[in-house]
């Protein structure tokens, strides 16, 4: 067998280990050498990337973007290969309780809003970032309460948002800020009670994870994987299992037009900048 194509990827879960393994087997049976490295953070997985410890990366939307800019400082590339259909034209927003009196966003001055983890792009970033765009700067306008849960991990699993829900159900804020998604699951699974909330406001749409190459990445290799990843079919009962537990149907092409309200609240509350700067020095 040729020497594997290395991804890295963030163990955000113990579930990510039966989908790469799974996938891994997929790819041995088509032929084509594939492995996986784990990490504990974005951060670390990202740094690991420009020194070329893996060959690709399966990053969150805010990983993405740290890349992007360590690549464009230290005079590289970096390229957005493909992406789950369900990382596209997604939303965040921003609930309070249906008796609470609070009509809308601009209600929310004086008030408390609780958010995810600080580095969660739908949970936290993104919301803040609609706020401010409507006037409303966080902690001076409103005080924010941030539930950490699992920090560099990106917002990638529902804990903080989950939290940040409950929070509002106690009583304990006013509002609370999360992706569009999670507040039908909440409701679903009972952690906010039917009926109990009302939407305030609802951000612009973003998009999600995608996998991102750096310009020194074998080509061939690179070429192959997009071929294989885009031909899986929903109907093979061999990925159908994998798929479900990634949160997709479908693999798409990489963009990264939609990634423009994360930049803005990144650029708006300076994030990443101390991370980019000191990653990028040494990627030069």
């Amino acid at each position: 067998m040729s020497e594997a194509l290395v991804m890295g990827a963030v163990a955000y879960d113990p579930k990510v280990v039966t989908i790469w393994d799974g996938f891994q087997r997929w790819f041995a049976e088509h032929d084509f050498a594939f492995d996986y490295v784990l990490y504990s953070n974005y951060e670390r997985l990202v740094e690991a990337h420009f020194h070329g410890d893996v060959d690709l990366a399966w990053n969150s939307p805010l990983a993405w973007l740290q890349a992007e800019r360590i690549a464009d400082r230290a005079g590289r590339r970096a390229e957005a290969i493909a992406m789950r259909n369900t990382d596209c034209d997604l939303t965040s927003v921003i609930v309070a309780r249906s008796d609470s009196g609070i009509e809308s966003a601009a209600d929310l001055r004086g008030k408390t809003v609780a958010v995810g983890a600080a580095d969660s792009p739908q949970g936290t970033l993104i919301p803040l970032g609609h706020l401010a765009e409507a006037g409303l700067e966080p902690d001076s306008d409103f005080t924010v309460r941030r539930f950490d849960v699992l920090l560099g991990k990106h917002g990638d699993h529902v804990g903080g948002e989950r939290d940040a829900a409950k929070a509002l159900v106690r009583g304990e804020v006013d509002a609370a800020c999360m992706i569009d998604f999670n507040h039908y699951f909440f409701g679903k699974e009972g952690t906010l009670p039917s009926g109990s909330t009302r939407i305030l406001a609802q951000t612009g749409e973003y998009d999600h994870c995608n996998f991102t190459v750096l310009d020194d990445a074998p080509a061939d290799s690179i070429q192959r994987f997009r071929e294989l990843l885009l031909s899986m079919s929903y109907d093979d009962p061999q990925v159908r299992p994998l798929l479900d537990l990634e949160g997709l149907k479908q693999w798409e092409p990489g963009r990264t037009e939609k990634y423009a309200l994360l930049a803005q609240a990144i650029d708006r509350f300076g994030t990443i900048d101390e991370f980019v700067a000191r990653v990028a020095e040494s990627a030069k």
